[in-house]
């Protein structure tokens, strides 16, 4: 598990990369700032990932920013967890009764 990784909930969706750089930067050196974007819309999914330079620098952000007020929205800021492993989801499968091409003998 990465420590120095935070998780930035409930962001409005007018918040940019460089506002939560600026703003978390406060609490110590960051890294990165991954804000999540719809892959059809390119507008924000209301959440980001912050990485710091030390773990130190994370725990500050924590105890500093969470359910703190940032662009008129409580920010929910915790320690990432590791991304969990889900089935692949995908669009239309053979085994749905779907026509399938004559097999050849």
């Amino acid at each position: 598990m990465n420590d120095s990784r935070l998780f930035v909930g409930n962001l409005s969706y007018r918040t940019m990369e460089n506002d939560l750089q600026d703003y978390f930067a406060q609490a110590g050196a960051v890294n990165s700032v991954d804000l999540m974007l719809d892959k059809f819309t390119g507008k924000s999914r209301g959440f980001a990932f912050i990485e710091f330079a030390t773990a130190e620098g994370a725990k500050k952000a924590v105890e500093m920013f969470h359910n703190q007020e940032f662009q008129g929205r409580a920010l929910t800021v915790n320690i990432a967890r590791p991304r969990e492993e889900r089935p692949a989801r995908g669009g239309a499968r053979a085994d749905r009764g779907g026509s399938q091409p004559p097999q050849e003998s």
